[in-house]
């Protein structure tokens, strides 16, 4: 039966939801003519140009790690001598000769400037989440990373003028304008791409996470080696030019929803528009909080989460002077293999994602054992390999491949913990990823923090062993903890057959005397 248009095609704001039709049969109700399959279709451009903001989003966040090694002099940190370990006995380790950066901070200092970022990141989670749902979601993404973009030109001469404290509010603000990455991202995907779209292009997005590490290292260290102003400064530069015109164009051609675009095809609009919109909604319940607060299944997703991206952060924002001070890679190859586990990471969640859906298609496997099986690969994975990396001295090549292949692995969690929030709760993921994340982001902040004071001008094989250590039994106690409580099935809490059902606005008209089901998904 074809769908019916309704007023609330006009009326699609209403108390911050988007109606979606039962699914079930979605494939067969909408008319082939309806979805046009055009090359350049407008929904596909709003997808390209989120993914480009996610990845000048991560470009942002980790150009510091990479730029802070040049940034650091660590001859006079060490007092005049570079500390190597001793383990390595008579091995030739080359020594990277490259010039001293011109700020002598401590292991300590560079881990709170590296965390520093995000502090403003993480407090900006839910009430970016609240206003997207409010006001819409566009004008907070593209106006939040014209911030970020334009504090990054005043990095380098926060550092020099203002010192640690300096810097650490410059990258404390890019952390504040980055925050409605996630939240608004997740609110615009639901308004422009239809629900059986949605795994795909969802897909397609959230890889320019992946992808905006891969360019960001290897492009920062040869401007740290080559670029103007005595090399690290020119990374800020180069990326605030990027990201700022990012913005620009993103407020300039980007628009909330089809509905409000001024050039999108019009069957391009009504196909969005009637695979989203229904004529009549179920009401929209009250968050239960008290139920959500009791889920063990919701409390294994934000253990994984959490244990994820401290293992996550660790890597990120340490990897790169680990190669240098241990692994004795100069600047300009430390950028470009510290990327490559990203890369091996970015292939492998596209891979495992065909596999995980092929698990639940086939029926060969439960829902909550194929996120159990695909997440313990993307969280024991990488712990192993951290564990295998402390023991590995002064072998660069094998250190290097055992990384590369652990944080490949853990590629995993974007078909395990990442989309469960889905499988609990279709109508309450946003909120529940709202909270995850937040709190996913306040453990990943620790970690450069508790790396820093380990190290303390000490970067010793023994004392990266314990970072290691650290890092790799959390993913396995968290990814532990997500095998024994999590959970694929929806939960009790949210069941749309225990709502009571109301007509939607202009649902008094003479047609609509039959109430159609539907349900709510959350921006």
């Amino acid at each position: 039966m074809p769908f019916r248009r309704s007023k609330l095609n006009h009326r699609h704001h209403r108390d911050g939801h988007i109606l979606v039709w039962d699914q079930r049969n979605l494939h067969e109700s909408l008319d082939e003519q309806d979805n046009p399959k055009r090359c350049f279709a407008t929904r596909y451009f709003v997808t390209f140009m989120l993914f480009l903001g996610m990845a000048n989003a991560y470009v942002m966040r980790t150009n510091m790690s990479v730029a802070i090694v040049a940034m650091v002099n660590h001859t006079a940190v060490n007092e005049g001598n570079e500390v190597f370990d001793d383990e390595c006995g008579d091995r030739d380790i080359p020594v990277d000769n490259g010039q001293d950066g011109e700020f002598k901070w401590s292991s300590s200092l560079q881990g709170y400037i590296l965390s520093s970022f995000f502090y403003g990141y993480v407090i900006t989670q839910i009430p970016f989440g609240i206003l997207a749902k409010k006001f819409g979601a566009m004008r907070f993404l593209g106006y939040g990373m014209l911030i970020n973009s334009v504090f990054a030109f005043l990095v380098p001469v926060a550092a020099r003028e203002g010192g640690v404290w300096g810097l650490c509010a410059v990258r404390f603000i890019q952390g504040l304008g980055e925050g409605p990455i996630v939240p608004c991202t997740h609110a615009m995907l639901a308004k422009w791409i239809p629900p059986n779209e949605r795994s795909r292009m969802g897909a397609a997005v959230y890889a320019g996470a992946q992808f905006g590490t891969i360019i960001s290292m290897p492009l920062s260290g040869l401007l740290a080696e080559y670029g103007f102003d005595g090399g690290w400064p020119s990374i800020f530069y180069v990326f605030g030019v990027v990201g700022t015109v990012w913005s620009i164009a993103f407020l300039f051609f980007v628009h909330e929803d089809p509905s409000s675009h001024p050039t999108i095809d019009e069957r391009e609009k009504r196909y969005i528009n009637d695979a989203l919109w229904g004529a009549d909604v179920i009401k929209s319940p009250p968050i239960p909080f008290k139920a959500i607060a009791k889920s063990l299944p919701f409390y294994a997703i934000l253990l994984a989460h959490m244990g994820h991206n401290y293992g996550y952060e660790t890597l990120m924002t340490e990897l790169p002077t680990y190669m240098k001070q241990v692994l004795r890679f100069s600047l300009k190859s430390n950028g470009l293999l510290s990327s490559l586990p990203y890369l091996a990471m970015w292939l492998f969640s596209m891979f495992i994602s065909v596999i995980a859906d092929w698990m639940i298609s086939s029926k060969r496997f439960s829902l909550t054992a194929t996120r159990k099986l695909i997440n313990s690969i993307g969280q024991y994975g990488p712990g192993l390999a951290l564990i295998a990396a402390s023991y590995t001295g002064c072998d660069r090549a094998l250190t290097l491949a055992i990384l590369t292949i652990g944080v490949g692995l853990n590629g995993g969690i974007y078909s395990g913990f990442k989309i469960n929030h889905l499988d609990l709760t279709p109508r309450f993921a946003g909120f529940l990823m709202a909270i995850t994340n937040c709190l996913a982001n306040l453990a990943g902040l620790l970690a450069p923090i508790a790396a820093g004071n380990l190290i303390n001008n000490n970067p010793t094989m023994g004392q990266w062993q314990i970072v290691f250590f650290i890092a790799a039994f959390v993913y396995i106690i968290c990814g532990t903890f997500y095998n024994l409580f999590g959970s694929g099935e929806r939960q009790f809490w949210d069941q749309p057959e225990n709502d009571e059902q109301k007509p939607a606005l202009g649902a008094a008209d003479a047609n609509s005397n039959q109430p159609t089901r539907a349900i709510t998904a959350q921006q």
